[in-house]
């Protein structure tokens, strides 16, 4: 009973640190004196927007409470997108880790908050907003280069003339002016070569963060591999040079087998450390020729440049033979795993009028892989 109370009022005491954040959002202190504003009456549309928003602020409450969620906004955010129904894609996300899992956690929250982030900045606009940093930098760096040559002269010009008419007799008030000017002019040819140095250093700041940026959008954050996005520009660069070039370019779906299986036996950080695992024996094939990318899930996918669909299995296999035959441990409880494989399925990309077609083909010898019991590379038939 007396667990049952503490609970109880640590869930009361949460909704109330949620009604006080939600006034200090609006400007409110806690000892503010409440306006003297007539109270809605019961039954009005007034007082039933305020119910209703009181409901939410408790749902909220009770939401984050029941997941053992900390109070922070981004935690608060997804809570009311839930409840709401205002994001669809996060709805669906929290429902199927519920049904999975029974509860949500704080990391998770932040990956999705992460991968919603992710899809608002695009590489493309990242790209775009580069270029026109680096467009407004060469032109005023221009601009005050021409600034700070013509006050250097003006200066020196100025310094010559003072100089000159120092040294007469008469118009001594005027000389003294023109000295003082002098002196004026060269502080601000000063001053301006400070704030052009301070604004290079911070111009050159940005374009480091937003090279940054437009890498760790480009960057699967589990794996360190490129992602689909990356990869997407990658083949299309890949596809022309092979063309010029007239070389071999060959395409490799991969997917691990039983993946779900995997997560459901020894748990979604395992599951996590297995991605890594699989990621870093691909990786190791990637070279200049050879580029590796998490696709999504638990699918990776495989450009090789300069070899033909048939010599890309093998290298594919290679790979597959090295995974199956290791004896994973679960670094967890110390229990042996059992054999983690993936199948795979190999298109050559210029039979196609289309990458993507030939990302297709890949994906259904995949899929024949997978139906003949896994654990395989399959050769796409370049007639699909």
């Amino acid at each position: 009973m007396t667990g049952a109370l503490s609970s109880s009022n640590s869930q009361h005491g949460l909704t109330d640190r949620l009604a006080r954040w939600a006034r200090g959002i609006s400007g409110k202190a806690d000892d503010e004196p409440a306006e003297e504003t007539p109270r809605p009456r019961a039954g009005t549309a007034s007082n039933r927007e305020i119910n209703r928003r009181r409901q939410l602020y408790a749902d909220i409450g009770d939401f984050l409470f029941a997941h053992d969620l900390d109070l922070t906004p981004i935690n608060f955010s997804v809570a009311l997108d839930y409840l709401t129904g205002a994001n669809i894609g996060v709805e669906k996300a929290i429902k199927a880790v519920m049904m999975e899992r029974g509860k949500i956690t704080n990391s998770w929250i932040e990956s999705i908050a992460a991968d919603q982030r992710a899809d608002e900045v695009t590489p493309e606009s990242l790209a775009t907003m580069l270029d026109k940093v680096e467009e407004n930098l060469t032109h005023f760096t221009g601009l005050m280069h021409e600034s700070r040559n013509s006050a250097k002269d003006y200066g020196a010009a100025l310094q010559e003339q003072a100089k000159d008419l120092a040294e007469g007799r008469d118009n001594e008030p005027v000389l003294a002016r023109l000295v003082g000017l002098t002196r004026s002019m060269v502080e601000k040819t000063r001053q301006v070569e400070t704030q052009l140095r301070d604004n290079q250093r911070q111009t050159q700041a940005l374009k480091s963060s937003l090279e940054n940026a437009r890498r760790a959008a480009e960057h699967d954050h589990l794996t360190g591999l490129p992602n689909r996005r990356a990869f997407e520009g990658v083949l299309k660069d890949e596809v022309q040079q092979a063309q010029t070039n007239q070389e071999t370019l060959s395409i490799a779906f991969c997917d691990i087998d039983h993946f779900k299986h995997i997560n459901d036996t020894h748990g979604h950080d395992t599951g996590d450390r297995v991605l890594k695992f699989v990621a870093g024996l691909l990786a190791k094939a990637s070279d200049d020729h050879c580029h590796v990318a998490r696709h999504g899930g638990e699918e990776f996918v495989m450009l090789f440049r300069g070899k033909t669909a048939a010599e890309a299995c093998e290298a594919v296999d290679s790979v597959r033979e090295d995974l199956a035959n290791r004896s994973l441990v679960n670094r967890t409880n110390g229990e042996r795993m059992d054999r983690v494989s993936f199948s795979a399925g190999v298109a050559n990309v210029l039979a196609y009028d289309d990458p993507r077609a030939a990302l297709k083909a890949a994906d259904r010898a995949l899929y024949l892989a997978k139906e003949h019991g896994r654990n395989r590379v399959y050769l796409a038939a370049e007639t699909d």
